[in-house]
């Protein structure tokens, strides 16, 4: 089965309480048949994503390309045959804005729709004007890049049929007072500069207190994600929607938030996406340890040497930046055994379940396909 518009899904349940899994499968053995799994099973809407830094035209950190993620993913659930789920590019990340980046990330974004995906998201929020008097004169790069990068894609595409996820508020930004929050005036002036110019955002993404990856304490000792602060979450939807902007939230960082928290207190509704990726990343290498302990050494021992943190023990260096380690170790990875592979399926699609409920995710598919 392959992917339809993110548009398409969001659309169909942007009234609906309730959360979207978008899972970055960096790794996929056992990984993605689980994920397909249990969407099925839980007839639920599925985004399966990567990252510009995971997945580029010149191999990023997973070792896959556009095509050979989509390929892969194709093959895996031409059996299984879930059928609502889209393909997003997620962080589409720009660092700089120079013409030089522009054009290396049209070239992925070219290569993205030559592929198959269906959804897109364009991460400029590293571009920031820190002299701006206004925020729409500290988000004018930002804001500038979105749109030229947006119109790109429906020039590219030719239509408008795709999820559009825009990001204002670099994530897991930190200053002297601590972690830098998104505020609910930057987030309202952003939207309406792109709609102005004939962006049709479905979901923003926000600095909301979440970070990407693994979350330990000063001890080095890996701690549940508690910092997501609902609240402002709770108040850049509500800004939004008073200022007529249908527009949802994409929340990032979820790995390591528990369960009880979003079942109770995330505000399903106003996020519609939920990010999950560093968990399923954990559940691979701790299969790899179990079934080849010398792989996993091996892994280990380079991101130790190649991928140092000062100060940081080696348990949390690893859990850091074990994922560059990917693509050094690709043809061992993939060559993994069937009882390996096997472990990771079968807790990937417990996991990916407990998410979907925990979103209240479950049905969503059905709805999705009777949406017009």
């Amino acid at each position: 089965m392959e992917p339809i518009s993110g548009k398409k899904i969001f659309n169909a349940l942007k009234n609906k309480d309730c959360i979207v899994l978008a899972c970055n499968t960096r790794i996929i053995p056992g990984v993605a048949r689980g994920i397909f799994r249990a969407a099925k099973d839980m007839d639920a809407a599925l985004i399966m994503e990567l990252a510009r830094t995971e997945c580029n035209q010149h191999v990023g950190y997973t070792g896959l390309t556009p095509e050979t993620l989509a390929n892969k993913l194709l093959e895996v659930n031409k059996e299984i045959g879930h059928d609502v789920w889209a393909l997003h590019a997620d962080h589409i990340g720009l660092k700089t804005g120079t013409k030089e980046e522009m054009d290396d990330t049209k070239g992925l974004i070219g290569m993205q729709i030559k592929s198959g995906f269906t959804s897109f998201a364009i991460d400029a929020s590293h571009l920031f004007n820190f002299e701006g008097k206004t925020p729409e004169e500290e988000l004018k790069p930002n804001i500038d890049a979105t749109i030229e990068l947006g119109k790109f894609i429906m020039e590219k595409k030719g239509d408008n049929d795709f999820g559009l996820e825009v990001e204002v508020g670099e994530i897991g930004r930190k200053d002297k007072g601590g972690m830098v929050l998104t505020k609910p005036e930057e987030a309202v002036v952003y939207i309406k500069k792109l709609k102005e110019a004939g962006l049709d955002p479905d979901v923003i993404a926000i600095a909301n207190g979440s970070t990407h990856g693994n979350v330990y304490d000063n001890e080095g000792k890996l701690i549940p994600l508690v910092s997501i602060d609902i609240e402002r979450t709770k108040e850049i939807a509500r800004a939004l929607n008073d200022a007529g902007y249908d527009v949802k939230i994409a929340q990032h960082g979820i790995t390591g938030t528990p369960l009880d928290l979003i079942k109770e207190k995330f505000p399903k509704g106003d996020i519609i996406k939920g990010n999950v990726a560093t968990l399923f990343q954990n559940i691979v290498f701790d299969a790899l340890k179990k079934y080849h302990p010398e792989l996993h050494k091996e892994m280990f021992g380079w991101v130790i040497e190649n991928k140092p943190i000062e100060g940081k023990k080696s348990e949390e260096v690893f859990g850091k930046n074990g994922k560059y380690s990917v693509k050094v170790f690709f043809d061992k990875i993939y060559a993994m055994s069937e009882k390996c592979k096997q472990e990771i399926e079968e807790t990937t699609y417990t996991e990916a379940k407990n998410f979907i409920e925990a979103f209240n995710g479950k049905g969503t598919a059905s709805i999705v396909r009777q949406a017009k």
